[in-house]
């Protein structure tokens, strides 16, 4: 049984609402319900969830649109999108709005309740741990997803920023493989690849590195993945 975890459940068919709520509270999740997504916007600015399980296809807001409004507000709680639009481009566009992951319907109930763990389970781990990273003259906040670099620039990062720096440093200098990030950050989705992951690091270093062409913190091991070192070093 799960520790009460909040879960806002965003969807317009009734009886798909009912059935889900009852699934996850049986779980034992707490379960709070929207039917559009002007009414999910409210929802979120009134309280504090841990996974928003969202249709894409909702009146007055769309799914696509409420999750791009909440990342752009700074809200960074993790989205699992549920959605009869399973095309190759809609999961990219889902991804693209700020999703953590993505299930299309009609879908079995018991792969949708091995998912909502699966996200709880890994951001469990960045609640839980230190919430405050100081490198170089960097330092970063991890409880409200801000950070202030040695240019002294204010930067508000994205949840998976958040999440791949804290997993690097969590680790002590040791090397973090690109396949550990993607297991820890998204888990078992198909839709990001190693070079996602890449990506993800060039943005960190044009935040947090003088010359990121020459990174003192955040280093690639060639071939394997990247290692942070909070005291500074030059090997690349």
């Amino acid at each position: 049984m799960n520790e009460k975890r909040t879960i806002l459940l965003v969807e317009d068919e009734p009886n798909l609402l009912a059935g889900l709520r009852e699934a996850l509270e049986s779980e034992g999740y707490w379960v709070g319900a929207a039917t559009d997504g002007l009414e999910a916007h409210e929802a979120l600015k009134a309280g504090r969830y841990d996974l928003i399980l969202l249709d894409v296809m909702l009146p007055h807001l769309d799914g696509f649109s409420l999750c791009e409004r909440i990342r752009a507000e700074g809200d960074q709680t993790p989205v699992l999108f549920l959605t009869a639009k399973g095309l190759p481009e809609d999961r990219i566009k889902g991804f693209e709005a700020g999703g953590d992951d993505y299930l299309e319907k009609p879908f079995d109930l018991k792969e949708l309740l091995l998912r909502v763990a699966a996200i709880l389970r890994r951001t469990a781990w960045y609640v839980q741990s230190h919430a405050e990273l100081r490198f170089g003259d960097n330092t970063v906040d991890f409880a409200n997803y801000q950070a202030r670099s040695w240019n002294g620039l204010s930067h508000e990062l994205t949840h998976k920023e958040a999440m791949i720096l804290k997993l690097l440093a969590s680790r002590g200098g040791s090397t973090v493989t690109r396949e550990e990030i993607l297991d820890q950050v998204w888990g078992y989705e198909v839709f990001p690849s190693t070079r996602t992951i890449d990506n993800f690091i060039v943005r960190l270093r044009k935040r947090f590195e003088s010359d990121p062409e020459r990174p003192q913190f955040i280093h690639t091991v060639h071939g394997i993945g990247y290692r942070f070192t909070a005291e500074g070093t030059s090997n690349g």
